[in-house]
């Protein structure tokens, strides 16, 4: 038995005998209640961790001015409401037996392990069955803020390295640990700053919830844009003077509505998108109205109203957010020019928030041969490819640093929606893929197991 097979058999007995270990730590750490500029709790929970197993943590706020020229930069919501000063995030490395050329020889490739620990706002409150900020286990379920999306996931590799080192087991190659912040909200304080502040392995793996076996391979570019369209205020019983912003809003949406429609005739369903959900045939590009906000009184017509929109597409319609932007414009343009009122008073489009272009991890390189591999191994199934739909934190280690990183992570459910949960025995998959993943792309130096 070669000493790769003899470290993971001994380190997946260690994750399965010591799964509780695990389910504590996760109760810890969604406790720390950590919405998106408020990262902070969660953060000291990490750090309490990381030197718990004897580890050095970096701690450090971002600078967004260090990051404004980077071509994935751009102003997040909590970024603009917070700043990013006391939201800090959190690296250690584990330091590599070999002599780190990245040679696969025995050496030691370099590894990061990355997740990200804000979570959405659990309101409305009235609608969970459980406290979202304390964790239940029940039928082979936690639920709690954050079970699955994705605090579970840093849990998992922090317990995939807790039996690295109780089963003696010494890496050829450096391993990182890092948790970051406000993913939700597009990472650029997060994973582009560990990039920048030099955190740059041979290969990462995210730990978002993909649903072992399924393993992430993509995220969409995504665009958030506000359409502002002025009317004339009035008493409404003299409409007659007015003009009804809310009537030419409807216009601008419809015709949003039909630009969504005509971009999924134009491109084929991107695939691992229906692999992730089958509801998704037909509508792998996607635009939509997320907010509307029309009107003063209900006996004035409304002289200005406002619409929000997402618009997010798949990496294999071959756009960046300069095509997509465009397109936009082009359709708000067309409702103007066809409209009297409208021409003389053209709706204001204005970019804020996310605004990335998407991403897709090469399945044909060797780290994906190493992840797949183990994945099959720990779950007894066939890997499939998921991904396509939202933007996620492995785009810029993909997209702009050429370091090959999947998404993997566990099965649950309710992301970002009430009664949040997690499966506890992918949970404890996803420690052994993790493990595993480490001991074949690293290189074992040494190990004691028997």
């Amino acid at each position: 038995m070669d000493e790769r097979r003899r470290a993971k058999e001994a380190v997946r007995t260690y994750v399965e005998d010591n799964r509780e270990g695990l389910i504590e730590f996760l109760s810890r750490l969604v406790a720390a209640e950590s919405l998106p500029g408020e990262e902070r709790p969660a953060q000291e929970v990490m750090v309490e961790r990381f030197e718990s197993l004897g580890l050095e943590p970096d701690v450090w706020d971002a600078d967004a001015e260090a990051l404004r020229d980077h071509p994935g930069f751009f102003e997040t919501t909590p970024y603009l409401e917070y700043g990013y000063e006391d939201r800090p995030n959190v690296a250690a490395t584990i330091p590599g037996a070999g002599d780190g050329d990245g040679d696969d020889d025995g050496d030691g490739r370099s590894l990061a392990f990355s997740g990200h620990v804000d979570v959405v706002t659990p309101e409305p409150l009235d609608a969970w069955t459980y406290d979202p900020w304390e964790a239940t286990v029940e039928d082979g379920r936690m639920y709690g803020r954050g079970t699955y999306d994705m605090k579970g996931g840093i849990a998992a590799w922090v317990h995939a390295v807790e039996a690295l080192r109780a089963c003696g087991v010494e890496l050829a190659g450096d391993l990182t640990l890092q948790t970051t912040i406000e993913e939700e909200a597009g990472g650029v304080g997060g994973v582009l700053s560990a990039l920048e502040r030099g955190y740059r392995p041979d290969a990462a793996v995210v730990a978002e919830p993909s649903g072992l076996p399924a393993v992430g391979v993509a995220s969409a570019g995504v665009l958030y844009f506000r359409v502002t369209v002025h009317g004339r205020a009035a008493h409404t019983a003299h409409k007659f003077l007015g003009v009804d912003a809310v009537g030419k809003a409807a216009t601008v949406y419809h015709a949003l509505e039909d630009l969504h429609r005509e971009r999924n005739e134009r491109y084929d369903d991107y695939p691992p998108a229906v692999n992730q959900y089958a509801e998704a045939a037909g509508s792998t590009t996607n635009l939509s109205v997320t907010s509307f906000d029309a009107g003063t009184w209900t006996s004035t017509v409304p002289g200005k109203a406002t619409m929000e929109f997402r618009i997010g597409w798949p990496p294999s319609t071959g756009e960046d957010r300069e095509d997509v932007r465009e397109e936009v414009l082009d359709t708000v343009r067309s409702v103007a020019d066809d409209d009297e009122w409208l021409r003389e008073h053209p709706p204001e489009v204005e970019w804020f928030g996310w605004s990335t272009d998407p991403h897709e991890f090469d399945v044909d390189s060797a780290f994906a041969d190493v992840v797949f591999d183990n994945a099959e191994a720990v779950t007894g199934r066939e890997v499939r490819y998921r991904g396509g739909l939202g933007g996620n934190d492995e785009r810029f280690y993909n997209r702009y640093y050429d370091v090959p990183t999947p998404s993997v992570g566990p099965t649950g459910g309710n992301g970002h929606g009430p009664d949040e949960y997690v499966d506890v025995d992918s949970l404890v998959e996803t420690a052994k893929v993790m493990a595993g993943v480490a001991v074949d792309w690293c290189g074992v130096a040494d190990v004691d197991a028997d």
